[in-house]
């Protein structure tokens, strides 16, 4: 036995080391790692040469000079004498704008056509059906295009502007509703609604602790959006209840002042919420169907509603397969507004192009989308995966 183990370790120790599964692994990172390095190398050092041998100056110092180009709709103050870089916050800010307003009006409505197709009612069913059927195969270009045509073909001219109430008016320029004079207690007020988010959380939990408890519910959504309304309500009385709106008004071709929802932004959030909302409505629809139809019939045994069954037994298990799928859609839609260029809406990638053409500066200009858009990837992707962790079972 002695001699066998003598002989297992001598041929052990003469195994070449390039045989070591552990010695490979490590190699093999290290030499992805060195030609992974040397490749970036190799292209920043051919790209600098170009732009050298081209006389093109490179680097970010541009961004501190006078833009010269006018912005139609931005959400902070800006002018054709600001700077490249308040241009790229401009569209920066109305990139994250279209984003946001569609992931939330894409989430309603396609939750809404998702339970819609798997009515009951033939109807409802069927053109919950036509409407993902017929928008789901229809390019998105070809959407922005079509809304922005409606819009802006369909409606009147300003001069001719329809005005169903006074001080609101629909014209081919846009959708003209009063907006209210900026006052410190809107402040307040905001102040305000977010307390009545944290203490409508507050209430969900202890609701939910005092049902486990008692077996007794609580009307938590009613309550919240009583506190929702109630807490900004009483900043406002407290703050005097400032009532001065700001109306819109004809001066030459088109109105001014008051709030004012542009055709180019209007067939954006139209186009992007509608297209990424059917293919929600599916993934509504499969998460749906994939909880188990008897937790149904034993629910509707015990004497629950359809819309308590819906609520309370199907779709909380239903989220932990809807999450993921979900968050892609909300990647898509993020990263399809770079299409508003198509339709004159001014978001990041029609700014970047405008300063693009001025400047020479592509290679800066490119990577200033990347960062953007990697940026606001990555911060759904981390919001949606924390939640996702949130609501799945915890095993014992």
């Amino acid at each position: 036995m002695a001699v066998d183990s003598d002989r297992g370790a001598s041929a052990s120790s003469k195994t070449p080391f390039w045989y070591d599964p552990r010695f490979r692994a490590i190699f093999f990172q290290i030499l992805t790692v060195v030609l992974v390095v040397a490749g970036i190398g190799y292209l920043v050092s051919n790209v600098m040469t170009n732009l050298e041998r081209q006389n093109i100056a490179s680097g970010f110092g541009f961004l501190q000079r006078e833009a010269g180009f006018a912005i139609a709709e931005s959400m902070v103050s800006y002018s054709a004498a600001d700077t490249y870089g308040r241009a790229f916050i401009v569209g920066i800010l109305n990139t994250f704008r279209v984003a946001l307003l569609g992931i939330v009006l894409a989430t309603i409505i396609g939750v809404l056509v998702g339970v819609a197709r798997l009515s009951t009612n033939w109807l409802i069913a069927k053109l919950a059906s036509v409407y993902i059927e017929v928008l789901r195969n229809i390019p998105l270009l070809l959407q922005l295009f079509i809304w922005y045509g409606v819009i802006t073909v369909s409606l009147p001219g300003p001069r001719q502007a329809m005005s169903p109430v006074e001080g609101i008016y629909l014209s081919n320029r846009g959708f003209m509703i009063p907006a209210p004079v900026a006052d410190p207690i809107h402040a307040y007020m905001g102040i305000a609604a977010l307390l009545a988010l944290a203490a409508g959380y507050l209430i969900r939990r202890w609701a939910k602790q005092r049902q486990i408890d008692t077996g007794k519910q609580f009307p938590v959504y009613k309550t919240s959006l009583g506190l929702l309304i109630l807490f900004p309500a009483i900043a406002w009385v407290l703050g005097g209840a400032p009532t001065v709106m700001e109306l819109p008004t004809l001066q030459g071709f088109n109105f001014r002042g008051g709030l004012t929802l542009t055709p180019e932004f209007a067939a954006l959030l139209f186009g992007l919420t509608f297209y990424t909302a059917a293919f929600i409505a599916e993934i509504v629809r499969g998460g749906i169907l994939a909880v188990s139809h008897g937790q149904s019939e034993a629910a509707f045994a015990l004497g629950l509603r359809k819309g308590m069954v819906l609520r309370f037994i199907v779709l909380p298990q239903a989220l932990r397969i809807i999450i993921p799928p979900t968050t892609s859609q909300y990647l898509n839609l993020t990263k399809n507004s770079s299409l508003a260029v198509a339709i004159g809406y001014p978001d990041l990638v029609s700014v970047g192009n405008t300063t693009l053409n001025q400047t020479g500066q592509a290679i800066e200009a490119i990577t200033i989308f990347m960062a953007v858009y990697l940026t606001l990837s990555l911060t759904i992707s981390l919001i949606m995966n924390w939640y996702n962790r949130a609501i799945a079972l915890v095993e014992r």
